[in-house]
């Protein structure tokens, strides 16, 4: 069976929100055109607590973009956002979520950050996503959403590393884009780790 994993189309992400993703608002319409195409739909969703270490806010003198060591691992600091509860955190109004079949928290430990959808930044806890799309008989996962050069794409390197097949569909993906080409980094780090690279149009 193949799974749509829908990775971050929050409203926080969106243009006007904490932390704006350019042009990702573009990425809805794509998602809700494709969720048709699969047996099965489901959905990632940032989920920090107030206080998460990943928030420039909660350290003093640092800003959002600087970068810090947490806990030996390389972390860069955000503005707040997606914070449990809150509107920001809230799943885009615009997306279909009728065929949403389960969204899975992550992030939710103040002192880990989670871009992927499977693991937080050091694999010490799982979501519960992986063990959820073995007991659906998936094996393969096509992946969107925000943003492709964060959350995206440790979400498609986790799927391979866990044994799925899995396909990044380019055009219904946004990126941060901190530094110029982080994008164009990101995808070619995932071909290399056996990604394929699609176009919602060639969805079948």
């Amino acid at each position: 069976m193949k799974a749509l994993l829908l990775v971050d189309l929050q409203n926080d992400f969106l243009p006007g929100g904490a932390l704006a993703v350019t042009c990702g608002d573009e990425v809805i319409e794509i998602a809700n055109r494709l969720q048709s195409k699969f047996e099965l739909v489901v959905a990632s969703q940032d989920w920090h607590p107030a206080d998460h270490a990943s928030f420039a806010a909660n350290h003093p003198g640092k800003r959002p973009g600087d970068e810090i060591s947490l806990d030996g691992r390389r972390q860069v600091l955000w503005p707040v956002h997606c914070v449990q509860n809150s509107p920001g955190a809230e799943l885009a109004p615009g997306l279909e979520k009728r065929l949403i079949r389960k969204t899975f928290a992550k992030g939710v430990d103040r002192h880990i950050d989670s871009y992927s959808a499977f693991f937080d930044n050091g694999h010490l806890r799982s979501t519960g996503l992986g063990e959820y799309l073995r007991e659906q008989g998936v094996d393969e996962v096509y992946v969107l959403g925000l943003a492709t050069d964060y959350c995206v794409k440790a979400t498609a390197l986790d799927a391979v590393e866990l044994g799925y097949r899995t396909w990044l569909i380019e055009d219904a993906c946004r990126g941060v884009n901190l530094r110029s080409g982080d994008v164009e980094r990101a995808i070619d780090e995932m071909r290399a780790a056996g990604v394929r690279v699609v176009r919602a149009g060639e969805v079948q």
